[in-house]
């Protein structure tokens, strides 16, 4: 197990709730996890998919990428539907999923990531990239398609993640 500073602790909470073997979440974060900031600190990003490529090296799945902020109401309801049971089953069994933090105030962070990954975040967020266990763009929102979340059919989210798993 890696220590948490090197891990931030939603990657930590997020792979604790959806099961995700090899690192275990310290019982205060899981309790806090409802509570807890979907999006870390922007600092830790790199890090942060570069411990998720690993993970997926070892668990033989896709990365999914989710480029968003703690203060977008979008990425909330995308997140909401992640929580989905439907959606929980998907993401445990086929990815490790990462959230990189874009700005706390508006999308001044982690730009480079974004665009190495070929997500244009002037699209808006929250926007996704899939990358194979190599960490390889396998697919990226290039059209803002999940930005206006409120008006996004919740199976579309369910569809998306039936479609780039393994």
């Amino acid at each position: 197990m890696k220590p948490l500073s090197t891990i931030s602790l939603s990657v930590v909470v997020l792979s604790a709730a959806l099961g995700i073997g090899g690192t275990s979440a310290p019982a205060s974060a899981s309790a806090a996890s409802s509570e807890a900031a979907s999006y870390p600190d922007t600092a830790n990003a790199s890090a942060d998919i570069a411990t998720a490529i690993q993970r997926a090296a070892k668990l033989d799945r896709r990365v999914l990428v989710d480029f968003g902020a703690n203060w977008c109401g979008d990425c909330k309801v995308l997140d909401a539907n992640f929580h989905r049971p439907d959606n929980l089953a998907l993401l445990r069994e086929h990815y490790v999923v990462v959230h990189v933090n874009v700005g706390e105030k508006g999308i001044d962070h982690n730009e480079d990531l974004a665009d190495r990954y070929g997500v244009p975040l002037k699209k808006g967020i929250p926007a996704l990239a899939v990358l194979d266990k190599q960490g390889h763009v396998i697919y990226s929102q290039k059209n803002g398609e999940f930005e206006s979340m409120d008006r996004v059919d919740p199976e579309s989210v369910h569809q998306f993640l039936l479609r780039w798993a393994n």
